[in-house]
């Protein structure tokens, strides 16, 4: 009889998450703004200061978001970080932009 059966939770393929954190995280993805994507360490920081100084010599206002939990991070495919994502789509990864080229992406993308 199932009415005693412990309900099982739903898993993603690899068993590591669950459905309802990758759904989540997919509804991140669709935000409009930047990202940074890592675990928060020198790099990224790196990463996030010349992005903040690229928008402030464009003049250009969009909000910044960290993800630093890495299934969020897989669900953009990116394995390297930091990553930098504008409007749902990774421009960078694994490596540190400077403000030149920052500013070059946000010219192309926007």
């Amino acid at each position: 009889m199932s009415l005693f059966k412990k309900k099982e939770e739903k898993k993603s393929c690899c068993c590591q998450c669950s459905v309802d954190a990758m759904e989540q995280a997919e509804e991140t993805k669709k935000e409009l703004g930047i990202k940074i994507l890592g675990s928060g360490c020198a790099k990224c920081n790196k990463l996030e200061e010349n992005v903040r100084q690229a928008l402030e010599e464009m003049n250009i206002e969009l909000p910044i978001g960290y993800v630093t939990d890495f299934a969020q991070i897989a669900t953009y495919g990116v394995m390297s970080t930091p990553a930098l994502v504008l409007n749902g789509e990774v421009v960078s990864f694994g490596k540190v932009l400077t403000v030149d080229e920052v500013k070059h992406i946000l010219k192309v993308k926007l």
